[in-house]
């Protein structure tokens, strides 16, 4: 699972996700991608998932490339705690995603490829997501 090897501190505070997404807005390194259309958290968990789903449909072809990166520790108490004594012990770790963010990329597979594994990739996170084509792309076919 990804997370982060060292962090400056061991807890973090909520934060609000608010806006869009200030970077992470187009495509890089792959012809086609998968955009948020929501913002939400989103677990290492959740990342390795769509990740495993879209490779297997691609059969080792072409290149996925994860763009969000899970940094934020999210904190829980233990069960049957009462409430104070401070914050909770970090659980796992979450990606922090805006509107406009893209979450996965894909290159050297076909269009009908790419948007499957992708799609199949969307239906295991929780944000409704968008499917994206490279603009060099159209000008090639």
């Amino acid at each position: 699972m990804l997370q982060p090897k060292k962090t400056k501190f061991r807890k973090a505070q909520k934060g609000r996700m608010k806006g869009l997404s200030q970077r992470g807005h187009r495509l890089s390194s792959g012809m086609f991608g998968i955009k948020s259309l929501n913002s939400k958290f989103i677990t290492s968990r959740q990342i390795e998932a769509a990740r495993i789903a879209a490779t297997r449909y691609m059969k080792r072809e072409g290149q996925l490339w994860i763009k969000i990166f899970p940094d934020k520790p999210i904190t829980k108490k233990p069960l049957e705690v009462r409430m104070g004594k401070g914050k909770g012990a970090p659980e796992y770790f979450v990606a922090v995603v805006r509107p406009g963010r893209i979450l996965f990329e894909v290159a050297g597979v076909s269009l009908t490829i790419a948007k499957e594994a992708l799609r199949l990739a969307a239906q295991k996170l929780p944000v409704k997501t968008k499917f994206i084509i490279a603009n060099d792309y159209l000008k090639e076919n």
